[in-house]
């Protein structure tokens, strides 16, 4: 999301109702992120900017190249640089100051892998890459809102040199942009259904939504007088959307096409005479519109550390007072920093590249710093050490993971462990599998067995499941049901195959819910659990393929690295009281999983299940512990740490330990 560029020799006229469109895009992403009830597709305020970004930008350039047949790569660049850098890194040294105050070490090298990205213009394929299970949540990615700078950014380095390429045809220029922006559109609806985040984050898949706005400009359609019916209409849609929209449908995909049409017809309508132009143009909505990209930059990270410090926004005076803060901070940057910069004179293209410049390598330097020390836990006491130690330790080596194109695997991502070899066991599972993977990967080699895994988030390791579940798109719901259907298909021809171990969250997909900090998500299985194991193990059990099932780790009520570490620095917990939150009565961690333990037993005892037992690690007689020997065991409060998958490793061995091929449990 941008504003204007500063004005060229060959810009347009000023447009007040622009500024206006700009107001309700701006405050439509803010409200939705404050959680303002009736803004529940206010994210679609980025897409409004996208639009009238490609309308401006390609306004100036389709001039330029009319009236001189060229265009000043080098003015464009300065322009865009002028805008937009002096505020962004205000807002991100502001971002770091506060940083080092409140967050964690992780967070706090997180904040800096961010940093780099967004300083060169890839934050979107960072958080695209981002896109996992154990990633956090959006709320504590200080500098998520980059990512939409960054899709525009490089929209703008590859389209003027498209612009200056095409027009040695000038018959083909439109139709070519018209022909890409249709690909780009296609393609955007394709990958929704199929993989969101790509289709969400990156440009190729954006691109169109940019062009609407460009093509607008370039075939002039704006300058005719359309009468109120497009500004209306268009008001409609784009409020609409607002109000309507829903990720769970699939974003960006074919909802987005209401959103691009109705700004297109709002600034195709904007020189017509009439109440809603009017009403865009007023005061209030032009100097909204005129901070918005102020307003943009510094809404999520005040959103996001007043989440992080003081807890949900809630009530209709915190959010009125974040909001609040976020305008004044707004407005203090557009008239001390962006009023200043694009508009002295004594600011030279010499001083403004290489004030820039400073800014960039001292930015880039500020997040490598953050990034190699891990966050500057010495920030930190001993204490705290032990929870803040727990949350980093889950980043693991993916290296081996691929994703066939053809073949008996196809589309499904799998990891290879242990030496290199035809594999001889498969280990599948969910979220809980990953968490195991070093531990995994490290018996593999010591036992010389090559081994295959596969796991996918929130998707339990049965044939034939279905689900709905709340932390998941339809898309991803329907990906689980695929999965596991090509896992099936792939096992029936695997001939080398002896033996597979099954890893998941038993007792979310059996009670379908979670417990203690995730109590809110909810899993349905349109199928019965019980049913759907027991057809898993027998089919398995035909196949003449001895099954392992791995016995969940206990849950704890209370206990979450990342809180309690959190906490304790800021004096919520005493080092007592984050000690019993890391503890959980045995009796109730049987209690919990009463259900899956007796199904379980009960395919054990019939022969067609072998369990491999992690209380025993992970408990005394009476209480279970996410603490061992001075070293968190657990990331959250139901996934282990990679030092505790390490010192479990042992419980694997009997799965790896393979006889015969059938072996039998």
């Amino acid at each position: 999301m941008t504003a204007s560029s500063s004005k060229p020799p060959n810009a347009t006229p000023h447009r007040p109702e622009i500024d206006g469109l700009r107001s309700i895009a701006v405050l439509a992403v803010v409200f939705y992120h404050f959680g303002v009830t009736g803004f529940g597709g206010g994210f679609v305020g980025v897409d409004i900017f996208f639009v009238i970004s490609g309308f401006l930008i390609g306004s100036i350039l389709w001039r330029e190249l009319q009236e001189t047949g060229k265009i000043s790569l080098s003015r464009f660049y300065l322009r865009r640089i002028r805008r937009l850098a002096p505020a962004y890194f205000v807002m991100t040294v502001v971002a770091l100051g506060v940083g080092w105050f409140v967050l964690m070490p992780f967070e706090f090298r997180e904040l800096g892998k961010g940093v780099i990205a967004a300083t060169v213009y890839l934050s979107n394929v960072l958080f695209f890459r981002q896109a996992g299970y154990f990633d956090g949540s959006a709320e504590e990615k200080v500098l998520l809102h980059t990512w939409s700078l960054s899709v525009e950014e490089q929209f703008y380095l590859v389209f003027p040199a498209l612009l200056l390429l095409l027009a040695r045809w000038p018959k083909v220029l439109v139709p070519a942009l018209w022909g890409i922006a249709a690909a780009s559109l296609v393609f955007a609806i394709y990958l929704t259904t199929r993989h969101q985040p790509a289709a969400f984050y990156l440009f190729p898949f954006r691109a169109w939504e940019l062009l609407a706005g460009v093509l607008l400009a370039m075939t002039s359609a704006e300058k005719q007088r359309r009468g109120s019916w497009a500004s209306w209409s268009g008001l409609m849609l784009v409020i609409g959307s607002v109000i309507t929209i829903r990720p769970e449908f699939g974003f960006p995909g074919w909802q987005a096409i209401f959103t691009v049409l109705g700004t297109v017809l709002l600034v195709m309508g904007g020189r017509d005479e009439n109440i809603v132009n009017r009403v865009l143009s007023a005061k209030g909505p032009v100097l909204i519109g005129l901070v918005s990209y102020s307003l943009y930059l510094w809404h999520w990270p005040v959103f996001v550390f007043a989440t992080y410090a003081f807890g949900p926004i809630e009530t209709l005076l915190e959010k009125t007072g974040w909001i609040a803060l976020s305008i004044g901070l707004a407005a203090l940057s557009w008239r001390f920093v962006e009023q200043p910069v694009r508009l002295s004179a004594a600011i030279t293209p010499r001083i403004l590249v290489g004030a820039t410049a400073v800014a960039s390598c001292a930015a880039l330097g500020i997040g490598a710093l953050l990034y190699k020390t891990e966050g500057m836990p010495a920030r930190f006491s001993d204490d705290e050490r032990v929870h803040i130690d727990a949350s980093a330790d889950f980043i693991q080596d993916w290296s081996r993971c691929s994703t066939p194109q053809a073949g008996a695997w196809q589309g499904i991502e799998t990891c290879a462990i242990g030496p290199e070899g035809p594999p001889e066991l498969l280990i599948w599972g969910d979220s809980h599998l990953r968490a195991y993977q070093d531990g995994l990967a490290q018996l593999a080699l010591e036992k010389s067995v090559p081994a295959l895994i596969v796991w996918r988030a929130g998707c339990p390791p049965f044939f034939g499941v279905s689900k709905t579940e709340s932390a998941a798109t339809s898309a991803q719901d329907e990906a689980c049901r695929l999965a596991n259907a090509r896992i099936e298909t792939a096992i029936e021809g695997w001939h080398d195959l002896k033996s597979v171990v099954l890893i998941g969250r038993w007792t979310y997909y059996a009670t379908g819910q979670g417990f203690g900090i995730d109590a809110h998500n909810h899993i349905q299985l349109h199928q019965d659990y019980d049913a759907l194991a027991q057809q898993t193990v027998e089919t398995l059990q035909k196949r003449d393929v001895a099954v392992f099932v791995v016995q969940q780790v206990p849950e704890f009520t209370r206990y979450d690295s990342r809180r309690v570490a959190r906490d304790l620095s800021y004096g919520v917990l005493t080092p007592e009281q984050a000690a019993d939150a890391a503890t959980e009565p045995r009796t109730e961690v049987e209690a919990r999983q009463r259900q899956v333990t007796q199904h379980w037993t009960r395919l054990k005892d019939r022969g067609l299940v072998q369990p491999i037992l992690t209380w025993p690690e992970m408990c005394g007689a009476t209480t279970c512990y996410a603490i061992h020997d001075g070293t968190g065991q657990y990331f959250d409060n139901n996934h282990v740490t990679n030092a505790a998958a390490k010192r479990l490793r042992h419980v694997f061995a009997p799965a790896f330990d393979l006889g015969q091929k059938g072996d039998k449990p």
